[in-house]
C-alpha cells in the first residue's frame, strides 16, 4: 500500500527539498544521477494516474470491511489515534517485511529498491502493481478491528509521508531518537544490497518492531553500503523498473513443472 502526497502545498515542500538535496550532493562531491532521478519522476507519473482506479478499488474495501466490524472506535476520541498510530506501525512492519520475504509483494516493491542511488527521488519510485501484490490487505484486520478506515488510512499515509525524507544521506545519524524512531541512518541499511545488510528495518516511523523482532542492522563502517537490488537494474526505462520482477516470475512460473514449483516461483522467497 504505498502511494504518493496529494496536497499542493506538501508536493511544493518535497520538490523543495530535492532541489536542495540535488545542490548539496553536488556541493559535496557526491555526484547527483539525473537520468535516474528522471526515471523515478516517470514511474511516478504513471502512479499518478493510476491513483484513481487504486484509490476506488482500495476504499471500496475499506469500507465494506468497516460494515462488518463488530465494534466500532470513535474517531473523534484522541486515544484512538494514539492506538491506532502503533496498531498502524505494527502492521506496517508485517507489510513491509512480507513484501521483502514474499515474492508477489517483493514484485511490486522491488520498484522502491530499484534506484543504485540513494537520493529523495528513490523515496517516490513506487511499485505500479501494490493492488495486485494485495499487501494493503494486511491493514484490513485493523479496520474489522474497530478501528474507522479514515484512521487506518490518514496514519498510514501520514507514515508513507514521514518515509520520504528518510531517503537521503545529507543527514547523519540522530543520537538517541535512533533507539526509538525509524531515520535517514536506519533506512539507508534497510536500502542496501549487501547481503549482511538484507531484509533489515522495515519500521516506518518507528523502529521500535525490528528491535523487539531482532531484524534491526547498524551500519558496518567496515562494511560500505550498495544501494540497489542485488541483480542491479541498470536501465531508466520505466516499463523496465516498474515490470521486471513481474517479468521474472512470469518466466519462472513458465519454466515449472509442478505446482510446488509454481507456488515457490510465486510466493517463496526472492532470489
Amino acid at each position: 500500500m504505498e502511494s504518493l502526497p496529494r496536497s499542493p502545498w506538501l508536493l511544493a515542500l518535497l520538490a523543495a527539498v530535492i532541489i536542495v538535496e540535488a545542490l548539496w550532493r553536488r556541493g559535496s562531491g557526491r555526484g547527483y544521477d539525473v537520468r535516474s532521478a528522471a526515471a523515478s519522476f516517470g514511474v511516478a507519473l504513471v502512479n499518478v494516474i493510476l491513483k484513481p482506479v487504486t484509490t476506488v478499488i482500495t476504499a471500496f474495501v475499506f469500507l465494506s470491511a468497516e460494515t462488518l466490524a463488530p465494534t466500532h472506535l470513535s474517531p473523534t476520541d484522541w486515544r484512538v489515534w494514539v492506538a491506532g498510530f502503533f496498531a498502524v506501525e505494527f502492521a506496517y512492519y508485517w507489510f513491509h517485511r512480507w513484501s521483502h520475504t514474499v515474492r508477489w509483494l517483493w514484485a511490486s516493491h522491488a520498484v522502491h529498491h530499484s534506484a543504485n542511488e540513494f537520493t529523495l527521488p528513490a523515496a517516490i519510485r513506487l511499485g505500479w502493481t501494490s493492488v495486485v501484490s494485495g499487501g494493503w490487505l494486511i491493514f484490513l484486520p485493523l479496520v474489522l478491528m474497530g478501528f474507522p478506515a479514515v484512521i487506518v488510512t490518514g496514519l498510514l499515509a501520514a507514515n508513507l509521508t514521514y518515509q520520504f525524507f528518510l531517503h537521503t544521506e545529507a543527514v547523519g545519524r540522530l543520537g538517541p531518537l535512533e533507539w526509538v524512531l525509524n531515520t535517514p541512518a536506519h533506512h539507508r541499511v534497510h536500502h542496501a544490497s549487501n547481503p549482511a545488510y538484507l531484509d533489515r528495518n522495515f519500521g516506518g516511523v518507528l523502529i521500535i518492531y525490528d528491535r523487539m523482532f531482532r531484524t534491526l542492522a547498524e551500519l558496518n563502517p567496515d562494511d560500505p553500503i550498495r544501494y540497489g537490488l542485488t541483480k542491479p537494474i541498470n536501465s531508466r526505462n520505466i516499463f523496465a523498473i516498474a515490470l521486471g520482477e513481474w517479468r521474472s516470475i512470469f518466466a519462472d512460473l513458465k519454466r515449472a513443472r509442478t505446482w510446488r514449483e509454481r507456488f515457490t516461483a510465486a510466493f517463496g522467497r526472492p532470489a
